[in-house]
């Protein structure tokens, strides 16, 4: 974008392959990382071959962890600590590396902290059930009993640019929770974060054979992280198309596909106009609306559209886009300006189809300012598909049939808000919305990091994300019996 500098940038970052915690340079050279505000390259990361990856799965295989839960525990709370000590420094590097804005970084590194300080919570549950045996006639004087087991093989992970740090966190915290051993490769676009985050875990107390970082193309490495023959899964965030791929390439192993949303905020005309406008700008605009649950759809009802709208272009309109280094600036960049332009012409079709812009639009370079769109087609590209930027689309509808048919009518199935105090609307909405999550007034990403959180359809296969189901799917279960007396 070549944008002007007024606010300090990060110091050059020229980093290493993290090999069981030893830096090694790529084999293939390296790949330059970028400042989407400025243009600027803000540092290097290297280009690792298949054969290093195959050696961080071997090194991770070879290694079986001893720790215990205690052992765990302390690993991921003093991580957790490390994390908010270091908040301005990581902070500064996600802004850095991906245009999120400084308010937008600030808040991920909270969720990070969130995520190690609770799995390392979690890490000491015991979930182990026992089943008496004497239940039937046919029944025996015994007990029947569970453990969890980490995996057999290593976990492949994979990540994507719009949570540098608490998406990998979420793969990552949860592995260690469980003792597993973990190769991970944090998008080429953002890979900086996830770098410093190793150190900081290697600096908590973890063996370094636990956690191996790789960088590169995923035409390098895409193949390696999927069919090594050590990963017994492979967990991966990030597009539909290469989710589908992961599917197909990965064989007789787990796989974990957190993918698209194109989620819903659904406003009756019972709503408050202001309170659901809110959530609505809110929704559509934080991590400049870089988000699988940011809000990609207001549907409004006809009766309070109007009034909807008017609320929202007084929300949009106090946001301040601008340096994401600034502290006042509310919505950083996206990711790269291809990704902007798409967007702009989205929109611009959806005019051409009907709708009306009120707001925004005008993009200069990857800066895309919050936009406000109404009257747009349930169908047109802008809604249909997943848009990943700070748009504000309004879709006018006729009742709550309309709205639940609307909803229901893309090819995903990730989340929903919904914006009514009528109970009996909100238990149709519960039933009849076909999404992992519906959220009543509020917006469809909201979760804690220890709830579930997943979808269905192309959103994903139905596993479900959040600490404590990830640490089930990182783990089998063994039953054992005993002889037990029946008395």
């Amino acid at each position: 974008m070549n944008a002007p500098v007024k606010f300090p940038r990060i110091e050059f970052r020229a980093e290493s392959l993290r090999i069981a915690g030893k830096k090694v340079a790529g084999d293939l050279g390296t790949l330059d990382v970028f400042d989407p505000y400025t243009g600027a390259v803000v540092g290097t990361v290297p280009r690792a071959s298949a054969a290093q990856v195959a050696e961080a799965f071997k090194i991770g295989a070879a290694f079986k962890s001893k720790l215990t839960r205690y052992d765990r525990q302390k690993i991921l709370m003093k991580a957790g600590e490390l994390i908010a000590s270091r908040k301005e420094m990581l902070a500064r590097i996600i802004t850095a590396e991906s245009g999120l804005s400084l308010k937008d970084s600030y808040y991920e590194v909270g969720r990070a902290y969130d995520v190690y300080t609770l799995s390392g919570q979690l890490a000491i549950r015991e979930d182990a059930e026992t089943f008496a045996c004497d239940i039937t006639p046919h029944g025996k004087a015994r007990r029947i009993h569970t453990l969890r087991e980490p995996l057999q093989g290593v976990i492949s992970a994979i990540t994507p640019f719009n949570h540098p740090l608490n998406m990998v966190s979420h793969k990552i915290a949860p592995a260690i929770a469980t003792n597993n051993r973990v190769v991970l490769k944090p998008t080429e676009l953002t890979p900086l974060t996830a770098l410093a985050l190793a150190d900081i875990l290697y600096e908590a107390g973890l063996p370094p054979e636990m956690l191996s970082v790789v960088t590169g193309s995923p035409a390098d490495l895409g193949d390696a992280m999927i069919t090594d023959p050590n990963i017994d899964l492979v967990t991966f965030t990030g597009s539909v198309a290469v989710g589908k791929m992961i599917a197909q390439k990965a064989g007789y192993r787990r796989v974990v596909l957190e993918l698209g949303g194109n989620d819903p905020l659904i406003v009756l005309d019972d709503a408050d106009p202001d309170k659901a406008a809110e959530l609505a700008v809110a929704g559509a605009t934080k991590n400049s609306g870089q988000r699988c649950t940011a809000v990609k759809r207001i549907l409004a009802v006809d009766s309070i559209a109007d009034r909807l709208v008017e609320r929202i272009m007084v929300h949009a309109k106090k946001l301040k886009s601008g340096d994401p280094m600034d502290p006042e600036t509310d919505i950083g960049t996206v990711i790269h300006e291809r990704a902007a332009q798409s967007f702009e012409k989205r929109v611009i079709d959806a005019v051409g189809l009907g709708a009306k812009l009120l707001h925004g639009n005008n993009r200069q370079g990857a800066l895309y300012p919050p936009t406000v769109v109404d009257h747009v087609p349930y169908d047109c590209e802008l809604v249909r598909e997943e848009t990943f930027g700070p748009v504000i689309p309004v879709v006018r509808v006729k009742d709550i049939d309309d709205a639940i048919r609307v909803s229901n009518s893309t090819k995903y199935g990730l989340s929903s808000g919904v914006c009514t105090w009528r109970l009996d609307h909100i238990n149709r909405f519960i039933k009849e919305l076909n999404v992992g999550t519906v959220n009543i007034w509020e917006v469809p990403g909201y979760r804690i990091e220890m709830s579930p959180f997943g979808g269905i359809k192309d959103s994903g296969l139905g596993h479900k994300e959040g600490v404590v189901e990830a640490m089930k799917c990182f783990t089998n279960v063994k039953t054992y019996s005993l002889p037990w007396s029946a008395s």
